[in-house]
């Protein structure tokens, strides 16, 4: 169907940061499969837990126990310091489980609406979507109801929406705002946040798709600000290309639900698992975490200098691996001018180039993409167009 607008590429392999297309050109991957590929491509771990799994056992429902889903369970209630996980297979299911769930905490406290950040991005949908968009911005309304939307990174719209609509039992939001151009939560605004929910009884939800599984240098986001949301979702970089999504939760959240209430057919099943398994094994096994957060610094900081003189770069922020450079102007059609130079870009909130790459990134790769891009926009400019 009608859904992308592919750029004229296909690729036939890869191998850590790069990949080849079909004529067996080399490419820098920035984007990782926007945020997924987060061991990069054709890692031993993962190639070598899929194997070995579908030599195995790849599906059997959750009709019985699963044995390397209650590992990864473990694994990621410790991680996230939750105690429960629903696996699905996707961002934004995990999301519409978290909406769930919260509706029916908020449901035994008799209230009924959900606050939203706007800017966010929760998936497509029809639930996430009415928690990303307001009612009359979408062409698939009607949407669900019972979300209510206020300015991101404000703690006194906190307090103003919560005194406008006292039937608010829970707040929504990314630590990291990844399609709305790299926009980070103040540690503070988080921590005044959970402080706001605890005295209320309100749950707070954050959406850790794009910014979690090491990526912002954290296992999660929120974690920097030593905040514990009551519910977490988390998907994209922990399978590292292989489907799966989770949203994890406090003990006295999850003991809301019961058999029957929620389910997926495929998620959380034996071979997704082993792959997650790998995945959050290596990173704790190679310091993932310690080294997004630091090429990261470097690369922003590397980026900074060299674009410092380029007079249509408003800002260069970000955290870890999650880096947004944004313009003055629409440069959507920098991917596709970058691709021309063999490297993999991604435009988010029309002017904002957003950098994705895999965790294993190393500081001669970063060079690499400072240098690309430099001379990029070095060109962009010099050539005076607007998009």
């Amino acid at each position: 169907m009608n859904t992308y607008k592919p750029l004229p590429v296909s690729f036939a392999r890869g191998q850590g940061v790069w990949l080849w297309d079909e004529r067996d050109q080399r490419y820098l991957d920035a984007v990782a499969g926007i945020a997924v590929c987060s061991l990069g491509h054709a890692h031993p771990a993962i190639i070598r837990a899929l194997g070995e799994q579908a030599e195995r056992l790849l599906h059997v429902s959750n009709l019985y126990n699963i044995t390397q889903q209650q590992r990864l369970a473990k694994q990621l209630a410790g991680y996230a310091r939750m105690t429960r996980a629903f696996f699905c297979n996707s961002g934004a299911e995990a999301c519409e489980a978290a909406i769930k769930l919260a509706r029916l905490f908020m449901r035994q406290r008799k209230k009924t609406t959900i606050a939203t950040m706007r800017g966010a991005f929760h998936g497509r949908t029809l639930g996430a979507l009415a928690a990303t968009v307001g009612e009359n911005e979408s062409p698939f309304a009607p949407l669900p109801g019972g979300f209510v939307q206020i300015p991101f990174n404000d703690m006194d719209a906190v307090v103003s929406a919560y005194k406008k609509h006292p039937g608010i039992g829970a707040f929504m939001l990314e630590p990291i705002q990844g399609e709305n151009g790299i926009r980070c939560a103040d540690d503070r605004y988080l921590q005044d946040l959970r402080d706001f929910c605890d005295k209320r009884n309100l749950l707070l939800i954050a959406d850790e798709v794009q910014s979690g599984v090491g990526r912002s240098g954290d296992w999660y986001a929120c974690q920097r600000a030593d905040v514990e949301p009551d519910i977490l979702t988390t998907a994209k970089g922990l399978g590292g290309g292989v489907p799966i999504g989770a949203c994890l939760a406090k003990e006295r959240v999850a003991e809301c639900i019961s058999p029957g209430m929620h389910g997926s057919t495929f998620g959380g099943n034996p071979l997704a698992c082993s792959a997650a398994l790998a995945v959050l094994e290596t990173i704790e096994k190679e310091q993932l975490c310690k080294q997004a957060a630091d090429t990261g610094d470097y690369l922003k900081r590397s980026l900074q200098a060299a674009l410092a003189s380029q007079p249509r770069v408003v800002d260069i922020r970000g955290r870890g691996l999650m880096i947004g450079i944004e313009l003055d102007d629409d440069c959507r059609a920098l991917a596709r001018a970058a691709l021309e130079e063999k490297l993999l870009i991604n435009v988010s909130a029309e002017r904002v180039i957003r950098l994705l790459p895999p965790l294993i990134l190393k500081r001669k790769e970063a060079d690499l993409i400072v240098d690309s891009l430099a001379a990029l926009l070095e060109r962009w400019n010099a050539s005076g167009k607007r998009h």
